[in-house]
């Protein structure tokens, strides 16, 4: 059997693929809000889905839902700018998720206590 010609067992049944992409997500914020740092129980779309927003990793993060509610569709920077427990490493952190570079946010999250 080539390794083109394998089923695998996330083509058999996707809801196993989505909690395998949603595990991973949330372990590079470490289970934590990318926002606010509690901790995380949704995901939330940083451009909305309402928007054109994508279901996909660079624009999907780990939140938790007071932060996912109060962001409803709006703008993510600008509405993070405006939340008192904005932080600019965070900021920095949502800026290169959104770019896909989440190797990078992985590390600014890291930094921040």
């Amino acid at each position: 059997m080539h390794k083109q010609d394998a089923i695998h067992l996330d083509q058999l049944c996707p809801k196993i693929s989505n909690k395998s992409w949603r595990h991973s997500l949330y372990k590079l914020t470490e289970y934590k809000c990318i926002y606010c740092g509690k901790p995380s129980e949704s995901l939330d779309h940083l451009h909305p889905k309402s928007k054109g927003g994508k279901s996909n990793t660079s624009n999907c993060v780990p939140c938790c839902l007071v932060c996912n509610g109060k962001k409803s569709d709006s703008e993510v920077l600008s509405w993070y700018r405006k939340q008192n427990f904005y932080d600019p490493r965070r900021s920095m952190a949502i800026r290169a998720w959104y770019n896909n570079d989440l190797r990078l946010a992985s590390v600014l999250l890291k930094y921040i206590n």
